[in-house]
């Protein structure tokens, strides 16, 4: 009997202490606990170490604070000029009160999917195909201001709605694609022609230099060609100027001799026709010669037919 009553009370005391441990709660970091006292919500608990009474009071749930993401099916829509699309949506979304969480709506998740359907189907069917097409940011923000409004109350906050993929039917996918090769070909055309017009701008542009740098050459080379012939004169009269002069000198030095040697008048009438002579150079038809130097001229004459004689 008192081996029963002893395994009965080491029973007892193992249940009383794992009932204390499960009243030992640990709240981790971005977590929330949700208490509830005898059925009726009691407290959120944050992080850190709590207590909980036994029996009476219990954890409701356990919420996660993190901002999470969920990523809903394509629902069809109508865009406002009768095209069926589908559209997939992406909702990034934070819990920021624990209790209207637990308690605002039965199934958040699914509530937020349908809120998102309709919000969705609201939004495009004011909208045409192209704009539908163009105007995702213009979309994702209408979205996400609606979702945000409507999900306060479940204690949700929406931080973000993407429209993750855009669906169209086949034809106007098709459409699009031969459109889009229109277009593509269309620019391709304008860049070849555009490079085409610039190509033979450059080419006429470089024809026009090069023009334009061989008329500078020419007349550079004019230029050059007159300035040589212009120093080759300068140096032909300098030249022939030089030359007279030293005849003149020579003549000039021929006579002074002729005086410092007391050469008569006959001799210096000689050495005048001698200039004469020179003078004519063999080109001249009539040599006028001064009367008084006639005479002379057939003193001399006769000076050489005698000489001759002898």
């Amino acid at each position: 009997m008192e081996g029963i009553i002893g395994f009965l009370g080491i029973v007892l005391v193992v249940i009383v202490v794992a009932l204390l441990l499960s009243c030992v709660k640990i709240v981790e970091q971005a977590q929330a606990l949700v208490v509830e006292r005898l059925g009726a919500y009691q407290a959120t608990w944050g992080v850190g170490l709590h207590f909980k009474i036994p029996i009476i009071e219990r954890v409701a749930r356990r919420v996660d604070l993190k901002e999470q993401v969920v990523d809903f099916a394509p629902q069809p829509v109508i865009t406002k000029d009768n095209v069926t699309m589908r559209i997939d949506t992406v909702v990034f979304y934070q819990i920021t009160d624990p209790k209207l969480f637990c308690y605002g709506v039965a199934n958040p998740i699914m509530a937020i999917e349908n809120l998102t359907a309709t919000t969705l189907r609201n939004i495009i069917g004011d909208l045409e195909l192209d704009q539908t097409l163009t105007s995702r940011e213009t979309i994702n923000t209408k979205m996400r201001a609606s979702l945000d409004v409507a999900t306060d109350p479940w204690g949700i906050k929406v931080n973000r709605v993407e429209l993750k993929n855009i669906i169209p039917p086949a034809a106007i996918q098709d459409a699009m694609e031969k459109q889009m090769k229109a277009e593509r070909e269309r620019r391709e055309a304008i860049l070849r022609a555009e490079g085409e017009k610039k190509s033979t701008i450059l080419v006429a542009e470089g024809n026009k230099q090069s023009v334009i740098l061989e008329a500078e050459a020419e007349k550079q080379s004019a230029i050059l060609r007159a300035e040589a012939e212009k120093e080759r004169r300068i140096r032909e009269a300098e030249g022939e100027a030089e030359a007279i002069l030293k005849v003149q000198q020579a003549n000039a030095d021929g006579i002074r001799f002729l005086k410092e040697a007391g050469a008569d008048q006959a001799v210096l009438t000689i050495k005048s026709l001698e200039a004469f002579e020179k003078a004519a150079d063999g080109k001249a038809t009539k040599i006028i010669i001064p009367s008084e130097l006639q005479g002379i001229a057939g003193l001399a004459k006769s000076i050489v037919e005698v000489a001759k004689e002898e």
